[in-house]
């Protein structure tokens, strides 16, 4: 056998490893590409046949539309609102859980891990008719707390194990010397491992953020009034009886499409970061 032929072997396999990666982003990347196309087209080129893949005649009525009749941006700061403070409360609970979990001499420590994972992948439509009743009766219906409570719970077993498996790969020699500098559990939680989880943070931040920012069932079911409504809900309802405004709806989709893509963009390499550390250290 030739001494070139293990060589050529390995070449082959780089150039399968970048053709798939090269269909992985074409796949990825046309839809948003014929998103943009088409918010920024007419009525009659959405429809024209056979389609195009760029405007022949850009226009930017469809975003003026969305932003002054329909009013999108109400329901863009509702979802602002309800996707930042579910993610402060999503992070602020599963840092301190994620903690105990990975340093403290906890009982039935696998056990609980296994039902945070179970209970991150259970459906929610399973408990919406309770949640609704347990809203109504509380009061909490078309009001920020009535999707802000629910989208905790729902998200924070997730976010719990991501931080458990991060803070398990921080060095256990960084709280044995705050301890003997006289720093108590929380202090060094607070002050020694919360800077260093950063990455993992981010990495659960940003899942906690995009999961809450798109909901919609919940959204649709417990805030039915038109100043509650969040941006999928919102843009779910700009069709009407007699006909559907495409332009208009892929519109409103860029722009509930731009601050997640910022946010990904912005913090890419912590995510990374947190999810290499959480699968290698977990």
């Amino acid at each position: 056998m030739s001494r070139h032929a293990p060589r050529t072997g390995v070449r082959r396999y780089v150039n399968l490893v970048n053709l798939g990666g090269l269909l992985i982003v074409v796949c990825t990347t046309l839809p948003l590409l014929w998103m943009v196309s088409s918010s920024l087209k007419g009525p009659g080129e959405i429809s024209a046949t056979p389609p195009s893949l760029l405007p022949d005649h850009p226009t930017l009525d469809n975003y003026d539309i969305a932003f002054v009749r329909n009013g999108i941006g109400r329901y863009l700061l509702n979802s602002v609102v309800v996707a930042s403070a579910s993610t402060v409360l999503i992070l602020s609970l599963a840092f301190l859980a994620g903690y105990a979990l990975a340093r403290l001499p906890l009982r039935g420590r696998g056990a609980i891990m296994t039902a945070l994972l179970m209970l991150s992948v259970f459906p929610p439509i399973a408990l919406l008719v309770p949640l609704f009743l347990m809203e109504r009766q509380a009061g909490l219906l078309n009001s920020y707390p009535g999707l802000v409570i629910p989208y905790v719970a729902l998200n924070l077993p997730f976010a719990i194990w991501i931080l458990r498996n991060y803070l398990s790969g921080i060095p256990r020699e960084l709280e044995e010397a705050a301890t003997v500098d006289g720093a108590g559990p929380m202090r060094t939680a607070l002050t020694v491992i919360l800077p260093l989880a950063r990455p993992g943070l981010f990495t659960a931040g940003v899942f906690s953020f995009t999961a809450t920012w798109s909901e919609f069932l919940l959204a649709l079911t417990f805030n039915g009034a038109d100043d509650r409504r969040t941006v999928p809900v919102g843009i779910a309802l700009f069709t009407s009886q007699y006909q559907v405004p495409y332009g208009v709806i892929f519109a409103g989709a860029m722009v509930a499409t731009v601050p997640i893509a910022l946010l990904v963009l912005i913090f890419r390499r912590s995510i990374v970061s947190g999810m290499t550390t959480g699968a290698v250290k977990g």
